[in-house]
């Protein structure tokens, strides 16, 4: 093989070809020493980008093949891998690649027959039609390469044999088999996994089969087999779309798992427990249960997540106050999740405003940034909320808090090492508290000098009233400082802590343009807030709702109404927010605007707007864009706006 690699015109087959050419010499010269390493060369080349076939993938195909089909070569099944996504690959072809596929089929086609079972493992992925497949299923023994062919089939069930095949295993005497038929059945069939739901709790928790799972569940394009964890959370995958079914199906799990050996078990439970209540009101009754049963755990991966559960929750879960208190100092992690158990505890405790999590409460949220990394590795895991999250809501012990936020902001104006983010977080917490952060005022204005975060603390000011006047030369420098565009924003902010009223309307009102008003959404919100003191700028608020951008339309709107006091030409914008949510819309930011501005302004709901409202009100699915603990948080928010926005309605 050395000779024919050496005629090759490789220089001929473009940049990528000398990699190629070095990568094969070395996976011949490694033999049963090469590894997945040696073949990622030819893995970037031949299967990466740009789509397609090329010039390159046709002539290294000859040797891929006769290396794939070595035995003496140790990398086989990444090359069985690569032959495999050669085969499914789009876009254009090289003309000589089918011939030389043609060529190589019969050889290709042996390994599914292959003395290793990894290689026929992965050769499956080659497998031409539901013929095929069923031959392989008669005449395969390996338990772990069975189970891939039983799931291979699941791309067939249209055929009358296939799915003979796997209906009969559904009373297979293996309940491994049993799963793994309904797991392939579902994917057409997704009713049928509700029907098996007792025997897939029974199989998964019969401690007879803890180590099997592992030993032999594999997946096409999933290296790794799955283990007892990785099946029973993709078997409540299975309930997805039917909140209540899942509900019973990590219930009864929970219940039917040993305490003191199925940690695993019930990892799974929690973590499909809170996929689910992310995105559903009525499970949150039931998976309370669940996880209040679990926080004492001795396993700390399964109690952060049980207490992460109940802190979302809140004041639903406010009968087990004691028992998280006793956990406030638990330094348990979560394995690859962020936080300890006991710092869930102690946010579990804030969401009951229970007195307990005040002592020391700022430091132990602040200690976090001084730690080296976060382990958070998808937005939906159980986490650490953010600051604001934790301490905006608790309004009532703003005397007992903010000492200890203004010591942190003071150490961060000094401290070259201090985190930005902290101190950006620690500001957002006080324009969440107001007026009553003004104590703060000195450390707020400190940072208005700093090029990097004097931003959030000209916002934070705005928070705060006209008894922040004093800070008003220091924003005034930035007017002459700072990009033209922003002068409107600064003159609002200068009219909001008391400064000027007149000459600042007058500078944010001759701001908005007369037509043109693709750049102008936020000067007609800041307009807003000067109320009918700004009606002589109400020409020009009119013209912008006739802007083609939405978010421009919906601030002419409400600004309208705020400065006129009539709510004809607003109402009509307003209300196509609430109807596009109740269909089914995204746009949660403005939809939470245009209900906020309805009762700010004093408007009922009627009609249609009404109804919108009522079914939104009604729906179990979460109001929010989020699937981590800020669904539960959105969502109740804005379900408390819809109440309060229907309890005007006459």
């Amino acid at each position: 093989m050395v000779e024919a690699l050496e005629a090759v015109a490789w220089e001929e087959l473009g940049e990528s070809a000398k990699d190629v050419r070095r990568a094969l010499s070395r996976l011949l010269e490694r033999g049963p020493d090469s590894t997945e390493s040696d073949c990622c060369p030819l893995l970037s080349a031949l299967a990466g980008t740009p789509t397609g076939i090329s010039a390159l993938a046709t002539a290294a195909l000859p040797f891929v093949v006769a290396l794939a089909t070595e035995p003496g070569t140790g990398a086989r099944k990444t090359l069985v891998e690569l032959l495999a996504a050669l085969a499914r690959r789009q876009g254009p072809v090289d003309p000589g690649w089918p011939e030389a596929w043609r060529r190589a089929h019969d050889t290709v086609q042996a390994l599914l027959t292959d003395a290793d079972p990894a290689v026929r493992r992965e050769a499956l992925a080659l497998v031409e039609g539901a013929g095929a497949l069923r031959e392989r299923w008669r005449a395969e023994q390996d338990p772990a390469v069975r189970l891939t062919v039983l799931f291979s089939l699941g791309d067939h069930t249209a055929d009358a044999e296939v799915r003979a095949i796997l209906t009969g295993l559904l009373r297979h005497t293996d309940p491994v088999l049993r799963v793994a038929a309904v797991h392939t059945l579902a994917r057409t069939e997704p009713e049928l996994a509700v029907g098996e739901l007792d025997a897939l709790v029974e199989a998964l928790a019969d401690p007879a089969l803890r180590s099997r799972w592992e030993a032999v569940w594999y997946v096409l394009d999933v290296d790794e087999p799955f283990s007892r964890e990785d099946v029973a959370y993709w078997t409540a995958a299975l309930y997805e779309n039917e909140p209540a079914a899942t509900t019973r199906f990590l219930t009864r799990l929970a219940a039917a798992a040993d305490p003191a050996e199925d940690a695993d078990l019930l990892r799974a439970v929690l973590d499909r427990s809170w996929r689910l209540l992310t995105r559903h009101r009525s499970v949150e009754a039931a998976l309370l249960r669940v996880a209040a049963g679990l926080m004492d755990h001795p396993d700390s991966t399964v109690r952060l997540r049980a207490v992460h559960l109940l802190a979302a929750l809140g004041p639903r879960a406010v009968a087990h106050a004691d028992r998280l208190a006793g956990l406030l100092d638990d330094p348990g992690d979560g394995g690859f999740l962020e936080g300890t158990v006991g710092e869930h505890a102690l946010w579990a405790l804030t969401r009951m405003d229970d007195p307990r999590a005040l002592p020391g409460l700022v430091e132990r949220l602040c200690a976090r940034f001084r730690e080296e990394d976060g382990r958070a590795y998808t937005s939906g895991d159980p986490r650490r909320p953010e600051l604001v999250d934790v301490l905006g809501p608790m309004t009532a012990h703003v005397d007992d808090l903010l000492p200890s936020i203004r010591e942190e902001l003071r150490r961060g104006l000094t401290d070259p090492d201090a985190d930005s983010y902290l101190m950006a977080d620690l500001l957002e917490v006080l324009r969440a508290w107001g007026p009553a952060a003004l104590p703060a005022l000195p450390e707020i204005t400190g940072y208005l000098p700093d090029r990097f975060r004097w931003h959030d603390a000209v916002r934070t000011l705005a928070t705060l009233g006209p008894a922040a006047v004093p800070a008003a030369p220091a924003v005034r420098g930035h007017l002459s400082e700072d990009p033209e565009e922003n002068n409107a924003w600064l003159h609002w902010i200068l009219w909001r802590i008391g400064d000027d009223p007149a000459g600042n309307l007058r500078a944010v009102g001759e701001s908005l343009p007369v037509t043109d008003h693709s750049r102008s959404v936020a000067a007609v919100g800041f307009l807003a807030d000067f109320g009918t003191v700004a009606a002589p700028y109400a020409d020009r608020v009119r013209n912008a709702l006739k802007s083609e951008l939405p978010g421009v339309r919906l601030q002419a709107a409400i600004t309208l109404w705020s400065i006129t006091g009539d709510p004809g030409p607003a109402r009509p914008v307003l209300e196509e927010e609430f109807l596009a949510m109740a269909a089914g819309g995204e746009h949660y930011g403005s939809f939470r605007e245009a209900l906020s501005a309805l009762i700010r302004l004093g408007g009922t709901p009627i009609g249609p707007a009404r109804t919108a409202l009522e079914s939104l009100r009604a729906q179990d699915d979460r109001l929010s864009p989020y699937g981590d603990y800020r669904a539960v948080l959105d969502d109740e928010r804005l379900r408390a706006l819809i109440d309060e926005a229907l309890s005007t309605s006459t």
